[in-house]
């Protein structure tokens, strides 16, 4: 048995509501709200980056499975707003967590999905015995144009998974892959902000591999949606994944627990790992899940994942549950969520 062994998730207590950023843009704010179901966004902080989230995601997934670092054989990042174009973000995570000099490390991208790349990684190197515990980490601070329909959704956070055959708290029984050359998202070398293809990012690339990747997953698991207790799949908004759930059969109240994104707006490569980790806050054994992410570019990965009877051994408050972190919150106006988010800078800054 493999699987999730342990689990930690950090989002910036900051946020603004799409009526503010309405209000600057002169848009109709209830157009806005009611046309991407997003009720507020979080926003990194001035001295928070990917890096940063990573870390504190990564020691409270450590505090709560009550893991040596020195047992993490590998750590690979997935996001598409590393801090740096050119040095892994992984190595940074690394020595802050006391991870072992002798490890494997790297940083992914494939836009949202990069995260969950990173996951199904870990999971067949810990599969092979190549090593004992892995880290996949998703995180972003996502970008989007001064204006841009983009601006309204793109957030932050993170979360970390430990994936391990040792007191294994949420087995991951399947796990599949879908991938297409689908150009509905991208942002080139340099370029501050991403590009959208719009009319291409609906149903030729979100619905397409996403309810693809769901379908085979429960081909290949031999299962239907009654049989999960929970769903979650990659939230650019509000109302895609709650259409595509509805599209595959499942209820409200199979989604609704991990459907972060109206309050937190998209983090991106964390998005869905996110919703897990508030699935998994109030799981209890013998619970199926249902997970897929999507990653503009495109493609998307299917995880079938079943909660084992050692959840019940975890002291799941031991870290910041999803709750707890959504619980904190203080709002902005425009002008501060601008300079936090360096849309304003100094006159020599910009020479």
């Amino acid at each position: 048995m493999q699987g999730i062994v342990s689990y930690g998730s950090y989002v910036p207590k900051y946020r603004i509501k799409p009526e503010e950023i309405a209000r600057v843009w002169g848009e109709d704010p209830d157009n806005i709200k009611n046309g991407i179901f997003i009720l507020s966004k979080s926003v990194p902080a001035p001295d928070e980056d990917v890096a940063t989230i990573s870390v504190e995601a990564a020691r409270r997934a450590l505090l709560r499975g009550k893991i040596d670092p020195k047992d993490i054989g590998a750590i690979y990042i997935g996001s598409e707003s590393h801090p740096y174009a050119v040095k892994p973000t992984a190595t940074i995570v690394a020595s802050a967590i006391g991870a072992d000099f002798r490890m494997f490390a790297a940083d992914y991208e494939f836009a949202c999905k990069a995260g969950t790349a990173a996951m199904q990684n870990v999971l067949a190197m810990v599969d092979s015995g190549m090593i004992k515990y892995g880290m996949a980490i998703g995180a972003d601070t996502s970008q989007g144009a001064p204006g841009d329909a983009l601006e309204y959704s793109a957030s932050a956070g993170g979360t970390a998974f430990i994936i391990g055959k040792e007191n294994v708290i949420a087995e991951i029984k399947h796990t599949l892959s879908v991938t297409s050359d689908t150009p509905d998202f991208w942002r080139r070398e340099g370029q501050p902000y991403p590009t959208h293809g719009e009319r291409f990012t609906g149903e030729p690339a979100y619905f397409r591999h996403t309810l693809s990747a769901a379908r085979g997953i429960m081909e290949k698991a031999g299962t239907e949606p009654k049989d999960y207790k929970y769903v979650i799949l990659h939230q650019p908004n509000g109302k895609f994944p709650t259409r595509a759930a509805k599209t595959l059969g499942f209820t409200e109240e199979q989604y609704k627990t991990g459907l972060l994104t109206p309050y937190i707006g998209n983090t991106y490569s964390a998005a869905m790992m996110n919703g897990l980790s508030a699935v998994l806050d109030i799981a209890s054994p013998g619970d199926k899940i249902l997970a897929v992410s999507f990653g503009s570019g495109a493609g998307s990965d299917g995880f079938h994942i079943e909660v084992t009877d050692n959840y019940e051994k975890m002291d799941v408050k031991s870290a910041p549950t999803m709750a707890e972190i959504l619980s904190n919150t203080e709002f902005l106006d425009y002008a501060v969520y601008a300079k936090f988010k360096k849309k304003i800078v100094m006159g020599e800054e910009l020479e």
